[in-house]
């Protein structure tokens, strides 16, 4: 009797306690949704840019030449072990041009440019040893990025100078494999079916990262500056030009700053700043004028997406600039991980040559879910084809077909001014089986727009205070 009497009460006690934690799960999920912005403040709290010593390693002092000529790969690499192996510290890169191969950084270093440096990186791709990376959203080992640092704490890319990555028709552009980026007959390129087609494959296979061998011949270019598993990460006021791949790639990486970087690249998939499966991460005070999206948060691609398993969680987008782009701030569309948490405030959008200001994009193949995407207090001058884009069709490299449907839901655009809005306010397509969910316009002012918007299955979409074209435009039966 006493046994049944143990095991009722601790059937009660379970279910008390399930209840309890049950209902904390829902507040929170309440409290985020109430009030996003105190959650967005918390999260800055937490991200806290790395401290170095005050010690200075001249790279001239290990043996490096200005000129832009000789390769100064080995005193680079002279100057950062040393700097690390004493505690850290800034690597100085003096006024000049210092050509080198890919420099890989290390705990507790700060490679800093002074005003009037500029670090040009070979465009020989064999000069970019085998290192665990990612193309696309699936890991492989493939050539360095040029900057480059893997499972590192406390490191830092910073200073007035630039890094010129040298990418142009003639280098690393044409292995894209369009022509209109210098690719010709005769040319390697990407699309081979022993590329990219054999590595998304192999993700689909499970095949280990470590097996997933490219590299030389192999036309998988290359990341500018890619922070891979690591903490404390920062990249501040340095200008990056020409770059061969997406440009600033925090990969599976924890508190990350991007402050007053300016970019400017325009070759293929150039986008600005790629925050993968990472969390906690700032990009601040940043210009971006780029050949692909501005922002694009990225959580991996396909099988192995599914395989990592792993959110980018907490973005924070403030006080930026988008000029030139695809999108200003975008989702996917490697996002199988799934995204959550994502704010963007005080921004300024404005080119002929961007499409729109915030973008989501996944299909069926890709699947994961973006939920908790808040967006206020941007000024938008023109975009081409929309201010909201949510496209779970997105179809690129052929068939994307799958049985992973996409799944968003919680966007919310507040005090949003547009004076050209191009073809559409909202531009929105989602499944039946899944439909977009609570997409809200909440005092958003849109002008010189086509058509005010354009949806199939999405559920609660609801426009307050809201004016296109000069007309106040209530929320749609959908």
């Amino acid at each position: 009797m006493k046994n049944k009497l143990f095991r009722l009460l601790s059937g009660v006690s379970a279910i008390a306690v399930s209840v309890m934690f049950c209902n904390c799960a829902t507040q929170k999920k309440t409290d985020v949704l109430s009030n996003p912005w105190k959650l967005k403040k918390q999260i800055e709290a937490t991200v806290v840019a790395p401290v170095f010593i005050n010690k200075n390693y001249n790279i001239v002092d290990f043996g490096a030449k200005s000129g832009g000529v000789i390769n100064n790969s080995e005193a680079f690499k002279k100057a950062i072990e040393a700097c690390t192996k004493n505690g850290g510290g800034k690597v100085v890169v003096p006024t000049g041009k210092f050509l080198t191969g890919p420099i890989h950084l290390d705990n507790n270093v700060n490679l800093h440019l002074e005003d009037g440096a500029e670090i040009l990186f070979s465009t020989k791709s064999s000069d970019y040893p085998l290192v665990k990376t990612t193309f696309e959203g699936t890991e492989c080992m493939n050539h360095s990025p040029l900057i480059y640092a893997y499972n590192k704490k406390n490191i830092a890319v910073t200073g007035k100078g630039i890094l010129n990555g040298q990418a142009d028709n003639e280098n690393w552009w044409y292995w894209c494999g369009a022509k209109r980026y210098g690719w010709s007959e005769g040319k390697g390129n990407q699309n081979d079916p022993q590329n990219r087609v054999r590595l998304v494959e192999s993700g689909e296979q499970n095949v280990p990262v470590e097996q997933r061998i490219y590299g030389e011949g192999s036309y998988l270019r290359p990341s500018f500056v890619e922070f891979f598993e690591c903490t404390d990460a920062l990249i501040k006021d340095v200008k990056i030009i020409n770059a061969p791949f997406w440009v600033i790639h925090p990969m599976k990486s924890v508190n990350v700053t991007v402050d007053g970087v300016t970019v400017e690249s325009h070759g293929p998939n150039n986008d600005g700043c790629d925050p993968e499966y990472s969390k906690n991460v700032i990009i601040k005070n940043c210009s971006f004028n780029t050949g692909d999206d501005c922002i694009a948060i990225k959580a991996g691609k396909d099988g192995d997406g599914r395989r990592v398993a792993m959110k980018s969680e907490n973005i924070i987008v403030r006080d930026c600039k988008m000029l030139d782009g695809h999108g200003g701030v975008v989702m996917g569309s490697e996002m199988t991980g799934g995204i959550k948490n994502v704010f963007v405030e005080n921004c300024e959008m404005d080119s002929p040559n961007l499409d729109r200001a915030i973008r989501i994009k996944s299909n069926s193949r890709r699947g994961g879910i973006v939920e908790n995407v808040f967006v206020r207090n941007i000024n938008v001058g023109q975009v081409g084809e929309c201010v909201l884009r949510i496209n779970m069709f997105y179809n690129v490299y052929g068939n994307q077909t799958g049985n992973f449907i996409p799944q968003v839901k919680n966007v919310t655009l507040e005090n949003v001014k547009v004076k050209n809005g191009g073809k559409y306010g909202i531009l929105a397509k989602g499944y039946k089986e899944l439909p977009i969910e609570n997409v809200t316009f909440k005092n958003v002012t849109i002008d010189k727009v086509k058509e005010p918007f354009s949806v199939e299955n999405v559920s609660n979409l609801q426009l307050i205070n809201t004016f296109i074209n000069g007309k106040k435009v209530d929320s749609p039966k959908l």
